[in-house]
């Protein structure tokens, strides 16, 4: 089988991999990486059936593409559809007030839901004229993430962003044994901290903020890492507000809570959170308020930006960060430079700024454990601006590629 990267080899972000079986072209993921302006894969030729392993925009974010161009079909869990429905329909609205060029229409995004097949894990999915079948497997990323298991001339695994450990979202992944593994490798060179001392840690600045007269804002992702930190918040009893698209994406989870790892808990912490849904709302939020928990997760507009505006001179407060933050993009700004870029003006941040890890991704130690449990003859890593640590090390016991986007690779 011979693969090539559309985008998403040596950068994280952007992910799309184009292959052939059995007559049949096949796309895994065409996702774009949201900086200012967005960055995208580059465009494939027909593509026959495309596997979504999750909704997050670097995974997702271009497939409505596809259904406009070339009436493909596509497969993914039903969480996943709904969730990258939301996004792609967002991305528009912030490709519009931006003034960005965008690849698609809402009428592409039409077409995307209407070539949709809903899967769930262990459900085999026939392609080509020789009946090779896909199968999808959890990732452990986020709810209805998938890995997808390629059985036709060999087996061959496309992970996907996958996690290992357990959350309090979601469980984490199995490996599967193979011939070939194309793997992810975001954190190549870092392992990450063990999650509940990070848990703790975080909770202890919440209580130190909110103790001497501060707000904590929390910016978050939408999908995953929202729910997370509500989740964390529950039993503290803090006066907790959710403003931006996790709320939406709250009832998106709990109408599909079989992806849930505990989904009673996730229902509980929604209901104790107050919800925003204005700016009378906001402006109570900051009042009223101990912890504000709002998109976007990258500090790049959204709900995030009134709360930096109200907070950025006041040295009690502080803006907790809980995700990667992608090259150029606010977040990044502020743990680099202490810096925010508020509509085009500079400002610097006098709040207090400080960094959690609660990655949904493997961590280095984790990753290298996953490979060598799935036993594979050959490992091609993506999805990574520094694969070569983690490529060093398992060079050692497996043949190892790292192709650059472009690269026509056969496996």
């Amino acid at each position: 089988m011979m693969v090539k990267f559309l985008g998403g080899a040596s950068v994280v972000g952007s992910l799309a991999m184009f292959t052939e079986v059995d007559g049949e072209s096949l796309l895994f993921d065409f996702g774009f990486t949201p900086s200012k302006p967005p960055k995208f894969p580059h465009y494939p030729p027909k593509v026959d059936t495309a596997f979504l392993t999750h909704a997050h925009i670097d995974h997702s974010g271009v497939m409505p593409w596809l259904g406009g161009r070339y009436d493909t079909s596509f497969f993914g869990t039903p969480v996943t559809l709904d969730l990258t429905m939301l996004l792609c329909e967002d991305s528009l609205k912030i490709a519009k007030e931006e003034a960005y060029s965008f690849p698609y229409d809402p009428g592409d995004v039409f077409r995307f839901k209407r070539n949709f097949e809903e899967v769930h894990y262990g459900h085999r999915v026939e392609v080509g004229t020789e009946k090779a079948v896909v199968e999808g497997r959890s990732a452990g990323h986020i709810p209805g993430s998938t890995m997808w298991v390629i059985e036709a001339d060999k087996k061959y695994v496309f992970t996907g962003d996958i996690n290992t450990i357990d959350t309090r979202l979601v469980k984490g992944n199995t490996p599967v044994k193979c011939d070939v593994l194309i793997m992810e490798a975001t954190y190549s060179d870092f392992d990450h901290p063990p999650r509940d001392k990070v848990e703790v840690d975080f909770l202890d600045k919440v209580d130190e903020v909110v103790s001497r007269g501060g707000k904590a804002v929390v910016p978050a992702f939408a999908v995953g890492r929202t729910q997370e930190v509500l989740m964390l918040l529950y039993e503290e009893g803090y006066n907790v507000w959710l403003d931006g698209m996790g709320k939406t994406v709250n009832g998106i989870l709990m109408d599909h809570s079989k992806y849930v790892a505990d989904a009673q808990a996730l229902k509980r912490s929604v209901k104790k959170v107050k919800e925003v849904y204005s700016n009378h709302g906001r402006r109570l939020a900051i009042s009223e308020g101990d912890v504000i928990v709002t998109t976007s997760g990258m500090l790049d507009g959204g709900p995030i930006m009134e709360y930096m505006l109200r907070i950025k001179d006041d040295p009690k407060s502080a803006i907790l960060l809980t995700g990667y933050q992608v090259e150029g993009c606010n977040g990044r700004r502020l743990r680099d430079h202490g810096m925010i870029d508020f509509y085009g003006v500079q400002e610097k941040m006098n709040c207090e700024v400080a960094f959690f890890d609660l990655s949904a991704h493997a961590g280095r130690h984790d990753l290298l454990e996953f490979a060598r449990k799935c036993e594979p003859e050959k490992i091609v890593l993506c999805h990574s601006d520094n694969r070569e640590p983690i490529a060093a090390e398992l060079k050692k016991d497996f043949e190892v590629l790292t192709p650059m986007e472009m690269d026509e690779v056969e496996l």
